[in-house]
This record gives structure tokens, sequence and C-alpha cells, in this order.
């Protein structure tokens, strides 16, 4: 698998930085990869362990829907909220619990599953860890059901190797509906290196280090950054082009989208990125609505689970709604002319 760099946060130095209140995020430790002699490319064969409001695990269901895995492997689905104090397992776990009553709808979601992947019907994402003498408990994860094992739990890499084997684990790429997210332009592929570094520095990990960390000064910056990102992305798209690296739909956007995704109805409020929303940047809006319409984009997320996952532990468990006006989101997103043209710029 081609080496895919931006991946993880800078480990130098955590303690103390942690200690300063910087959020720092930790390395995923499960680096396998199908191809591997252990790990063969075949349909059916692999399962993955996600959360609908994870963006990490957002980006692992976009490169299985878009690639057309639906039906070549198999998923499970977690529920928003992390287990509290109460749970004997103890606080803060992924559960695959699909009989919890969710605090925004007063109803089950009925995307949440239990465990399947096993064979063991587990409760926590902890205990798949635990099989394997590891004190993880991160999602996404990518599981081989025939090895027994997990495979991987870096989502950029398992991104990549979905991509790269798209074929042999079932999609029909071959058939020109479906485009390789990275293709084998070397030109290409440098563009995309060069966009996920920046993007995942300050966009999709910036979001968490403005909205996570507890020094004003770090939060700033943070802030700073994202903001500063937008408007380089927006002056980017203004050349007419559909995607960010021209007319395909790459890695690169799909690594993007997730957190573009949350901007407005959640990140906004909750990671204190109030500085500007999407519907602000015609352009991005324009983008984020075409990437939202894309074969199998939209069943890919869902704004239930995120906001219900980012605020249902809020001091009173209440979860606000989010933007009503021009249009409640998702919805919203299928209408890429309430960004903000003025009258003289065409649609």
């Amino acid at each position: 698998m081609t080496k895919n760099t931006a991946t993880e946060e800078d480990q130098s130095k955590v303690k103390e930085r942690r200690a300063r209140g910087e959020f720092v995020r930790g390395v995923s430790r499960f680096r396998h990869t199908i191809g591997d002699p252990e790990f063969p490319p075949e349909p059916g064969r692999y399962h993955l362990f996600v959360a609908l409001n994870c963006p990490w695990c957002h980006r692992v269901t976009l490169a299985w829907a878009v690639l057309g895995l639906q039906d070549s492997i198999t998923m499970d689905v977690a529920f928003p909220n992390r287990t509290d104090e109460a749970d004997p397992a103890g606080a803060n776990l992924w559960e695959f619990t699909p009989h919890r009553i969710a605090t925004l709808t007063g109803a089950v979601l009925p995307e949440c599953t239990l465990e399947t992947g096993t064979g063991e019907r587990l409760r926590l994402a902890k205990e798949i860890y635990q099989r394997e003498g590891s004190d993880e408990q991160s999602v996404p994860i990518l599981y081989d059901k025939i090895a027994d094992r997990i495979v991987n739990n870096e989502s950029a890499e398992i991104i990549r190797m979905l991509d790269q084997h798209a074929k042999a684990l079932g999609s029909d790429i071959a058939s020109g509906r479906r485009a390789h997210l990275y293709p084998d332009d070397a030109t290409l592929r440098q563009d995309i290196h060069d966009l996920n570094e920046t993007i995942y520095t300050t966009i999709n990990n910036g979001a968490y280090k403005a909205g996570f960390s507890s020094d004003q000064t770090i939060y700033e910056a943070a802030f700073d950054a994202y903001f500063d990102t937008l408007e380089k992305l927006e002056n980017r798209l203004s050349d007419g082009r559909s995607f960010l690296t021209g007319a395909q739909f790459t890695e690169a956007d799909l690594r993007l989208f997730p957190t573009l995704y949350r901007h407005d109805p959640v990140y906004y409020v909750r990671m204190k990125l109030n500085g500007a929303r999407i519907l602000d940047y015609p352009y991005l809006w324009r983008w984020l609505c075409r990437v939202f319409l894309l074969d199998g984009v939209a069943d890919a997320g869902s704004l239930i689970h995120c906001r219900q996952g980012y605020f249902g532990r809020s001091w009173n468990g209440v979860v606000p709604l989010g933007p009503q006006r021009p249009m409640r989101y998702p919805e919203a997103y299928r209408h890429p002319e309430l960004g903000l043209f003025t009258d003289a710029e065409p649609l």
C-alpha cells in the first residue's frame, strides 16, 4: 500500500502539551494491510466497526459507500454516545446496543446494530481489542472475519486500502460506474497528498484542537488556521472546478467532507468554530452539496448521530437542533443555490 503520511498528530512532548491544555490525538496501533499474505483481498472476508458520529469513521463509511462495497464488506454501528460512569465496564466506551434510546429522538436509532463481526456478540469495542491483548478502544476497526483478527484501526490507511483493492474486495469499479479515490497519475497523487496534509492538520484534527483544547491561545491558533484553510479552499474552488483536484472526486474530497458536513449544525457550536458557516462560502457550499449528492454519500453518515454523540452528554442531556433557516440540515445539502452568490453570479 502506498504510504499515507497524513494520519496522525505530532507526538513529541505529548504529556507536556496535554498538561498545557492542548488536544493531542493518539496514534492507532493496528497497522496491518489488506494485501499482506495473512490478509488477502476477498469479498465477504472483512468487517467494519464504526460510529456514525465519529468523523474518522465517516471517512471509512464514505469510502465503503462510494466504492460500492456495501454488499461485500459487512458493518456494525455503535451507539453515538459512549458509556457513562454507571456502566459496570466503565465510562467513555463505544457500545453496540441497538436498543438504547437517543435523547434527541426519544427512540432507538435504526442504524445501530449488535456486534456481529466476531461471532461472539460482544457489547463493547474495547472487548474486540482485548481479544488480541490490546487496551485500545477506538473505532473505526477493520476486522478479518476469517482470520478472526483486527487488521487496521487507522482510518486514513483503511480508506486507501479499500480503494487500492476495491475490485478484488467486490466493487464494480471495473465497470466504469465508479472511479478510484487515489488514481495512478503521479501529479494528481502529489496534489492529493498536499491537500491531505493541510486538511488533516488544520481542518480534520484542527476542529478538535479548537474544540477540545483548554488553553485560550492554543484554541485561537487552531481557530485561525481552520478558517484560513477554508478561505484557501474557497479560492481553490472558485475557478469552476467540481472537486478539489479538478473534475474527479478523490480521496482529498472524501477526507474533507466529514468535517464540513458537521460544521454548520455541530462544530459551529460544539467546537467553538463560530467564525463563519460553510453556507457563507459559496464555492465550498456548492462543493459540499455536490459531494452530498454523490451516490451513497447521504446514507454513509447521519447528522442525528452527530448531534446525539457530540451533545448527548452535556450537563442537562439536551441536544441542540442546529440551524433551521433557510432550511434544516441535512436537507440543506441538497440545495447548492442557498450559497451566498450575488444575483450576477450564475448557479
